[in-house]
């Protein structure tokens, strides 16, 4: 198979089709003309194709013909973010307020293209191809992945092993893994003080919501600073605070919410007491209650050991060992793959972005990220080199 003819034979329909969907961004749980053309481009290919997982999703399996093997999932997220785009490019969003601006319009071209290749050399694939286009990466703390599984994505045949790829702004070409985590758990947090209202001219008739949610805010930063090893990484981010109703009113409720990306399991295990503990006794302190809504959202996608060890082969009998990065850190995004990863092992990658094209416009979930198109190509070349001995 002389997949790199093939990849540049596709390439330029593959561009129109990723160049289609970012003008047509839609959010997640809404991508239903995304299903669509996912469906209408896989329809003929000979492979199996379904609409029948994940509400806007699409499955399309690949059954090998080369003798038994086991089964890879490999997984494009589909969905765009509610952020107004602002290049001026040909093929800019049409729908106002929606962009593809984490990249998932190139990780749905790179996985069709996949596909498509894959589906014409059935004869020497060894065990069964799953491509699965999820919806809703985007929607923490529940996303797609979730509804996929229970829709019964990694049955029927039994899902071995699963592979997926991000879009990164290292240097074009190049492609970077680890050992272990890549991406942080994802927790949502909230916090509601509860108060006593009275005029503000006499505040001692009153429990101020306010000066106690400003003290829970300083006081959680402890759970991070003195309270988790500082060898350990975690993050805690208070993104809103809404409270008060006029001027000269002591405010009697406060509402708060933010983001807890952890890293460990060990700090995944301690960090929710220590908040609900701070937070309520900071509160009490004050005359006024805390009430914590701490929800568990994506958890840690991690590489498994020897997929690494495989992956990290492979990859550089591909690319060429000066291309495949290892970072030292992980990241502390959130990534509902690792749903998967809760099942079988799996392996995520990210792909190298940026060049010349588009330096400084790399930067993921941006109104302006720019990502040079050549990256399909390379996104296929990876997945081809992961599925190499085990199933080509």
């Amino acid at each position: 198979m002389d997949y790199l003819k093939e990849i540049d034979q596709i390439f330029d329909e593959l561009v129109e089709f990723r160049r289609d969907l970012h003008m047509h961004p839609e959010l997640g749980y809404e991508e239903f003309r995304t299903q669509g053309k996912i469906f209408d481009a896989l329809k003929d290919t000979g492979l199996e194709v379904s609409k029948d997982y994940g509400n806007t999703g699409v499955l399309a399996t690949l059954y090998g013909q080369a003798g038994p093997g086991e089964t890879i999932l490999i997984r494009a997220d589909i969905d765009a973010l509610p952020i107004q785009e602002e290049n001026d490019l040909a093929y800019c969003s049409q729908e106002p307020g929606k962009m593809h601006a984490c990249g998932h319009d190139i990780h749905t071209s790179i996985v069709l293209g996949l596909a498509k290749i894959l589906a014409k050399h059935k004869d020497q694939i060894k065990g069964n191809i799953k491509f699965v286009f999820q919806p809703a990466e985007e929607i923490a703390p529940t996303g797609g992945a979730q509804m996929m599984i229970d829709d019964g994505v990694m049955e029927n045949p039994k899902v071995d092993r699963a592979y997926a790829l991000h879009v990164w702004n290292n240097p074009l070409g190049t492609v970077a893994i680890r050992d272990g985590a890549m991406m942080a758990q994802s927790d949502r947090l909230s916090i509601t003080i509860k108060g006593k209202s009275s005029h503000a001219a006499q505040p001692q008739r009153g429990n101020d919501a306010i000066v106690a949610a400003a003290m829970v805010i300083n006081a959680l930063q402890t759970v991070i600073s003195r309270n988790t090893d500082p060898l350990e990484s975690a993050v805690l981010t208070l993104g809103t605070i809404n409270g008060g109703k006029k001027y000269n009113v002591i405010c009697d409720q406060v509402q708060i919410e933010g983001t807890v990306r952890l890293l460990s399991d060990e700090v995944i295990k301690n960090t929710k007491p220590l908040i609900e503990r701070v937070a309520t006794n900071v509160a009490a302190g004050f005359g006024c209650q805390a009430i914590v809504n701490y929800t568990d959202g994506y958890a840690m996608t991690k590489n498994d050991h020897e997929l690494f060890l495989m992956g990290k082969d492979r990859l550089e009998e591909e690319f060429g060992p000066e291309n495949v990065l290892v970072p030292k850190n992980p990241n502390t995004g959130g990534e509902d793959f690792s749903a998967y990863g809760k099942h079988v092992p799996i392996l995520f990658m990210w792909l190298g972005m940026e060049s010349e094209m588009n330096k400084g416009k790399t930067t993921i979930h941006n109104k302006n990220l720019l990502i040079n198109e050549d990256i399909i190509k390379n996104g296929i070349r990876a997945f081809i080199a992961l599925l190499k001995d085990t199933n080509l």
